[in-house]
């Protein structure tokens, strides 16, 4: 295990890169206006959207692994939406993956650019 802190802190900050750019990539498969029936008839913005979660879950468990102590609200709980799409993928609801998309990733995408700012 590595314990120089500038690798730890490039690390993670490349994971928090990950995420914000998942983060903009679902932002534009969503457009303007948001519509959740949109979004529910189509299957490749559906699957697109899942993907970037499991990229922003996986992204964050690997910060977590690091440091323990970062501060991002739900981290847990982001996480474990991505082990559900995973594992539990037939139980992944549309409406729930919406309501990710329209509450929690407008203030993950805050919280994950003051981190990157400092």
């Amino acid at each position: 295990m590595n314990t120089d802190n500038s690798f730890m802190d490039h690390e993670i900050n490349a994971w928090l890169y990950d995420m914000i750019n998942s983060i903009n990539e679902i932002e534009s498969y969503i457009g303007h206006p948001r519509l959740f029936e949109n979004y529910e008839k189509d299957l490749r913005t559906k699957r697109a959207v899942e993907r970037n979660i499991e990229i922003i879950g996986e992204a964050m468990s690997r910060i977590l692994k690091k440091n323990k102590d970062i501060q991002i609200s739900n981290s847990r709980k982001i996480v474990d939406v991505r082990n559900r799409i995973i594992h539990g993928y037939d139980s992944v609801s549309d409406d729930v993956i919406w309501g990710i998309i329209i509450k929690q990733l407008p203030v993950l995408k805050l919280e994950v650019a003051q981190l990157i700012a400092k």
